[in-house]
């Protein structure tokens, strides 16, 4: 896996109104911020990703959520 900081490639701003936590939109510009460790995922994730804490992992275009209500939904655009 590979150990990218999205924060130098992107502008994050949190989706307003927050999304509901049981149901997490999933879109190529909608990313996963994991409240726990703080780490940026892309939400449809086509390599192999997890964030340190294991709350966010995947691959292969899906995402596993284990705590969604510790999970901020953001939308990404380049700087």
């Amino acid at each position: 896996m590979l150990n990218i900081d999205l924060r130098k490639i992107y502008l994050f701003q949190p989706v307003e109104p927050a999304p509901d936590p049981a149901s997490l939109p999933a879109a190529g510009d909608l990313y996963y911020e994991c409240l726990e460790c703080t780490t940026v995922l892309n939400s449809v994730p086509h390599i192999k990703c997890a964030c340190p804490c294991g709350n966010l992992s995947g691959g292969g275009g899906q995402m596993k959520v284990m705590k969604p209500e510790r999970v901020r939904v953001v939308r990404g655009k380049l700087k």
